[in-house]
């Protein structure tokens, strides 16, 4: 400290003193930062848990709108996201990065999100993402799912005014972004590419669920399998469209889990698709098993169209994990049976990139659980 005399001992604690204040305002400020945006989220979350799905003119809008946004598939997506929001949940989530003040900092920067509309809200992750990030949110929406994202919005401003204006709808060109986080089909991945693949960048297409059946599955489980295959009709990338089976499985088990689920042959939509692929397959005499609601093929492709199921047969266990892990790139989940830890492990350690869940919850994706594994928050934070 450079100081003598009977002074140098009360300077040195008083020295020590002020840094370990400082060491402590400093963490105190971290924390305040990291959790800024928490009320808003939690708050967000009651009233996804409690209020939106008594809103009966956006529910009926936003089913006018896209006509697979049925109340029930509305209402399923306010509860996942309201699950998603819970306090001890947003605090994990939030405590994982170094934050700066969502509300009240502006990092300068304009983050664009191109929506899919395949499922009710299934671009909200991305914009709370670019939220937390502490960076202005220009959105396109799919023209499938307008009505939703803006009156979540529109709570969000009302939860917190200061946020007012943070996130825009754009109706023709983005303009100027600073990066873009988009979803489309693989169609649609060569204009993302020509337009905005100059910047930073995350472009997501199609993936999809498969599920893995061991013959040890409870019916309790086989019917957590169908709330995967069929909650907002199978339209999902985390939705299972492929199933494999020991080849000894009875799939009358499965049929009789999945009962509850026969009211989907009333939706117009979904049964205008239980027909067309019937009738094609059926002229092209492919072996079919039926049950009034849904059509169970064998076959090696691994996304069923809606109304169907693929199924594959399997007798060796390590060449099905060498399947999967081939396929590594088109998978957004793979659900099996929660004593399934021999299988579970060995996935892991051959492909770690895929996402595993026990049956029944592919549905419920968590805030931490980003789409093709990348880290949207990351990704935003270095930008």
């Amino acid at each position: 400290f450079g100081h003598s005399g009977s002074h140098a001992p009360q300077l040195m604690q008083s020295s020590v003193i002020m840094i370990a204040m400082y060491f402590c305002l400093s963490i105190f400020r971290y924390k305040c930062t990291v959790n800024s945006l928490k009320p808003v989220l939690s708050k967000l979350g009651i009233w996804f848990r409690e209020q939106a799905h008594t809103e009966s003119e956006l529910l009926r809008l936003a089913e006018a709108n896209n006509g697979w946004f049925t109340h029930e598939s509305v209402a399923k997506s306010f509860q996942s996201h309201g699950s998603s929001l819970q306090d001890e949940l947003v605090d994990k989530w939030l405590d994982a990065y170094q934050l700066p003040d969502a509300i009240l900092a502006d990092s300068g920067k304009r983050i664009g999100i191109i929506m899919a509309g395949n499922l009710p809200l299934v671009g909200l992750h991305d914009m709370l993402c670019a939220l937390v990030a502490g960076h202005k949110v220009a959105v396109k929406t799919s023209r499938d799912d307008t009505v939703l994202p803006k009156r979540v919005v529109q709570e969000i401003e009302s939860i917190e005014p200061a946020l007012k204006g943070r996130i825009e709808f754009v109706e023709g060109k983005l303009g100027d972004v600073d990066a873009l986080i988009a979803t489309g089909s693989s169609n649609t991945m060569r204009y993302f590419d020509a337009y905005f693949g100059h910047i930073p960048h995350v472009f997501r297409t199609q993936r999809t669920g498969v599920a893995v059946l061991d013959g040890e599955e409870s019916p309790e489980e086989l019917k957590g399998l169908g709330d995967d295959m069929f909650t907002h009709f199978g339209l999902g990338c985390r939705s299972t469209t492929k199933v494999f089976l020991p080849t000894d499985f009875d799939l009358d088990r499965c049929f009789a889990a999945w009962v509850p689920w026969s009211f989907l042959a009333n939706n117009n939509k979904y049964a205008n698709n239980y027909d067309y692929h019937k009738a094609i397959w059926l002229l092209n005499r492919e072996e079919l098993i039926e049950n009034g609601f849904l059509l169970v093929k064998e076959d090696e492709n691994w996304v069923s169209p809606v109304g169907t199921l693929f199924v594959e047969r399997y007798d060796d266990v390590g060449e099905l994990i060498k399947k999967l892990s081939d396929y590594k790139d088109g998978l957004q989940l793979v659900t099996s049976r929660s004593g399934a830890t021999e299988f579970t492990k060995e996935l892991s350690a051959l492909a770690p990139s895929i996402s595993q869940q026990d049956l029944g919850l592919a549905q419920c994706p968590t805030l931490s659980d980003y789409a093709d594994g990348v880290d949207s928050v990351e990704f935003l934070l270095k930008i």
